[in-house]
């Protein structure tokens, strides 16, 4: 079993703050409680009911949200909160009982299409987060773990399948035109999400990712300073960017002696006609200027 780490988050509102988690405690659902009493279907939600402070509890996807009452400051008990969110999650105990009927407010599910620069690929936003880290899908022999995009390769038109954050952006054949496809596949993805079916088999699929990883890169920690360097770049400046449009791109190597940087790109980015222009008038020029001397070229391995 995976252990379930807290990251705390202070929000615009004071009295607000999100222990996010790196997994998911429900299942495209999310439920606020005000009080113990319509706490009963959460037995995590009625445990921190019982600390004094406690106004208002949202669970979501994945992340706790506590209001708090005027009574304390977050700072002073802030990491309390979070170390037994952490004891609690990791013991394996019910945060939503499954059996009953809702006592508490579900937000719907809504999905709109958003356009990408790369014109074969369409990016579909839900209003709910899907997955917690980036997962890209050539075809379907890769979805053993990944319900919805096995789904979504069942259209003839799917080419591609990229999972990131709270969208998904999929990639077509020349076959079909989004103003034919866009409609029925927004609302697929919605169905499926409403119904509340898995979006990915998230235990298998993250012990199939760390796999992965081990075999084929380099721990973050093991990269050299320049490496190090150019991953902090990528993922404080660049990533959001990139994001916006339905991509990722992800860091692949350094080479000191030419002075090149690798990348890989996905999602929208993948294939899109702009991205090369995107890689030596963006990415490049940012690099250069932040790291002077250290690089002069990136390059996408698969661009």
């Amino acid at each position: 079993m995976s252990t379930f780490n807290i990251n705390i988050q202070p929000t615009t509102n004071t009295s607000i703050v999100k222990f996010e988690t790196n997994q998911f405690l429900t299942r495209h659902e999310s439920f606020e409680f005000k009080n113990i009493e319509e706490a009963a279907r959460s037995p995590l939600a009625q445990q921190l009911f019982h600390l004094p402070f406690v106004k208002t509890v949202f669970i979501a996807q994945n992340f706790i949200a506590i209001e708090k009452y005027n009574i304390i400051e977050w700072e002073d008990v802030q990491e309390e909160v979070a170390e037994q969110l952490r004891t609690y999650l990791n013991s394996g105990a019910t945060i939503i009982k499954t059996d009953e009927t809702p006592s508490s407010k579900l937000v719907p599910v809504t999905v709109y299409a958003e356009t990408t620069p790369n014109p074969g690929v369409m990016k579909f936003v839900a209003n709910k987060k899907l997955v917690i880290s980036g997962a890209e899908f050539k075809n379907i022999d890769a979805t053993a773990d990944a319900p919805l995009a096995k789904q979504l390769f069942h259209f003839p038109f799917v080419k591609e399948v990229f999972m990131d954050e709270n969208y998904i952006s999929i990639h077509k054949y020349d076959m079909a035109d989004w103003n034919d496809i866009t409609l029925e596949l927004r609302e697929f993805i919605r169905n499926y999400l409403q119904e509340g079916h898995e979006v990915l088999n998230n235990e298998s699929f993250k012990q199939k990712q760390e796999a992965e990883v081990k075999a084929a890169a380099v721990a973050p920690q093991d990269l050299d300073e320049v490496s190090q360097q150019v991953v902090e770049i990528l993922d404080e400046y660049i990533k959001p960017a990139v994001a916006s449009d339905g991509g990722n791109i992800v860091f692949d190597s350094y080479n000191p002696e030419t002075k090149t940087v690798k990348v890989i790109l996905q999602g929208a980015c993948s294939g899109c006609p702009s991205s090369t222009a995107t890689l030596k008038n963006g990415i490049e020029t940012m690099m250069r200027d932040m790291l002077e001397g250290k690089v002069d070229y990136v390059e996408a391995v698969n661009g």
